[in-house]
């Protein structure tokens, strides 16, 4: 842990969730979900052992077990992902977890329970980018199970506009691009991977390496 990483610069809304705790407590806690927010990207295993560390010590607080949910999805552990998704959801979470949550049923090979959180009512209730990430994971668990052209069905919405720009925006192109090269539309597939790369600002797909690829 170095020395320099400090409780506050915990978000507020995330501090206030470790009121319960004593103040020791409640400082280191907040130090390690400090070091798994700053390395989730670049290091998500060690992200996930400073989660586990937090968890150690205040593992019945749902934004404890949201953090360790969310650096095993970032690591590809995806049993331990759903088990403390579950859990943080069971807690009382504020945040949309659903998604992560369907993504990580197709990662121990659920693909169709996937699809029935995908119908829930709760499903329902998204809006905005937690909508459409449930979208791109429904779509994915279609192609699961090789049902490719229910998968561009799903992905084939207003939101599917090559002038957004974004990390959702570049996902859901970056999908529909790969779907359609599965299905053995090509060059359809190149126009989308550039559309892809054009809106993914902040480098999270490999659509640069998918359009040299193929062209």
């Amino acid at each position: 842990m170095p020395a320099d990483v400090e409780a506050k610069e915990l978000a507020p809304d995330v501090r206030r969730e470790l009121v319960t705790l004593d103040k020791t407590t409640a400082d280191f806690v907040a130090r390690h979900l400090v070091m798994a927010g700053k390395l989730l990207d670049e290091d998500p295993e060690t992200a996930l052992a400073h989660a586990r560390a937090a968890r150690n010590r205040a593992g019945r607080i749902a934004v404890v077990r949201e953090a360790v949910g969310i650096a095993a999805y970032h690591s590809g552990d995806w049993a331990q992902a759903l088990a403390e998704l579950r859990a943080a959801r069971r807690m009382g979470s504020k945040s949309a977890l659903l998604p992560m949550i369907a993504d990580c049923e197709r990662g121990v090979g659920r693909p169709e329970r996937a699809l029935e959180l995908a119908r829930s009512d709760e499903a329902a209730a998204l809006t905005g980018d937690d909508a459409e990430e449930l979208r791109i994971v429904t779509a994915g668990a279609r192609s699961d199970l090789g049902q490719l052209e229910q998968a561009l069905a799903i992905l084939s919405t207003p939101q599917l506009d090559p002038t957004k720009v974004g990390p959702t925006s570049a996902r859901l192109f970056y999908v529909y691009a790969d779907t359609l090269l599965a299905l053995g539309r090509t060059d359809e597939a190149l126009q989308w991977f550039v559309h892809a790369e054009q809106a993914d600002t902040d480098g999270i797909t490999d659509a640069e390496d998918r359009i040299t690829e193929l062209s």
